[in-house]
């Protein structure tokens, strides 16, 4: 269970619901776990490689998390311009932007229904 209180199955999942959270605040707890789980499908489906190194990354963060918080875990997985770090929260944000404003086009920017 991440730090705000939100539940999610994979290491992927985890630091998802903490980035949206902090992304987008106002979005409801339901939206919010419905894009955690799309996400989590999404990884599975990549191609083995890339799914090999996204969790590879992934348990790295969560590791992260777990000593040090899922704030500081955030600000590094966000913050260091490593190129493959770098890339792991694009590729969280990609997905779960894409599924909220899809799913649910009446949403404002910090997540919460217009």
């Amino acid at each position: 269970m991440s730090d705000r209180g939100h539940a999610a199955s994979t290491a992927v999942g985890r630091f998802a619901d903490v980035l949206l959270a902090d992304d987008l605040p106002a979005l409801p707890a339901d939206r919010r776990a419905d894009t955690v789980a799309l996400i989590e499908r999404r990884i599975e489906r990549l191609p083995s490689v890339t799914r090999f190194g996204v969790r590879v990354i992934s348990f790295a963060i969560d590791a992260v998390t777990r000593i040090a918080g899922s704030d500081r875990a955030l600000r590094l997985a966000t913050g260091v311009g490593l190129p493959l770090l770098a890339e792991y929260p694009r590729l969280v944000r990609s997905l779960g932007y894409a599924h909220v404003w899809e799913t649910w086009p009446a949403t404002d920017v910090d997540g919460g229904p217009v």
